[in-house]
Order: structure tokens, then sequence, then C-alpha cells
């Protein structure tokens, strides 16, 4: 994948895809050679977890595509369920968890670049937090994406430079 400040050749819907991937990038890159012990502890005073991040970001992702697609997200989880998104459980590993995330992207990927326009637009849950009958573009989802991922890359160099010293840049 190129890097954001190179020359991109497309156009928007490339350059934000490419955006969103880059972000992406960093959340995986933070999870890389660690064991499944580490990736699953919260070494800083936050509860969060790199193997959890990976979890989180790609079910957020999942649940933003099935909204603009209009579709039930059958890893959708009960309200007061919201924490569980943040830890692996069962039989659940980091290496599934970015298995997990790859199939997401490559389904969030087929969407954005067959759609007609990035201004088709899709209706937001209920929720405190949106205004009421509220509706967003595709174009709108993907920069959330960009900032829901960049919020929680950094999260991620935090925890792993807390694990073992690994810094991100540099």
């Amino acid at each position: 994948m190129a890097h954001p400040t190179q020359e991109i050749e497309g156009d928007e819907r490339g350059t934000l895809l490419l955006f969103v991937e880059d972000q992406r990038a960093a959340i995986r890159t933070a999870a890389e050679g660690v064991t499944e012990e580490q990736a699953a502890s919260s070494p800083t005073v936050s509860a969060l977890s790199l193997s959890g991040l990976v979890k989180h970001t790609a079910e957020v992702e999942l649940n933003w595509l099935r909204l603009a697609q209009q579709r039930e997200n059958e890893h959708g989880r009960a309200p007061q369920d919201w924490h569980e998104g943040f830890r692996l459980s069962g039989d659940e590993t980091l290496k599934s968890a970015l298995a997990f995330w790859d199939d997401v992207r490559a389904q969030t990927e087929a969407f954005v670049t067959t759609l007609p326009s990035l201004d088709d637009t899709f209706p937001l849950p209920p929720a405190p937090w949106f205004p009421k009958d509220a509706q967003v573009s595709v174009r709108w989802m993907l920069l959330h994406l960009v900032r829901e991922f960049a919020r929680h890359a950094g999260h991620a160099d935090i925890i792993r430079e807390t694990l073992d010293g690994t810094k991100a840049m540099g």
C-alpha cells in the first residue's frame, strides 16, 4: 500500500480508501510480533489492549459497512454489551481477529469501489449522539473510519511502547 503522502493515482474514492488503509495498517503494525498474552494485556491505566483494539476496530468497520449497505450486522451486540467488543472471548485470538478484519476490509473496499457515488447516503441509527432521522454519505463514513482508526492507532502505539519499547515512529 502506498503511503498517503505519495502521489496517488486515481480519484477521491481511491484516496479515501488509501487513508482508511493507512490507519488500519498503523493498528495492525502495533500488534505485529507480540504474543497472545501481550496482545491481551492492558499495560496502561486504561483497559485497552492490542487485541481488543483490533477486534473493536474490525467490528466498528463492519457496523458502518452494514449501516451503509442497509443490512443487518451479523456481529452486532446489545448496547449493554458494548465492552465485549474491546476484548477477545471464547476461542478468539489476535490472529483470528486480524483475519476477521481482513475479511471486513475486503468487503468494505468491494462495496465502496462499486458504488455509483460517494454521495450515496444511508440513515444513521437512533442514538442520543445522532440527530433524529439523520443521513450521512459514504464519503462521511470513510472519513469517520479514518478518524476512528487514527484515534485507536494512537492508543495501540502507546500500548505497544509500554509492552516492549517498540515505537511506531523510530
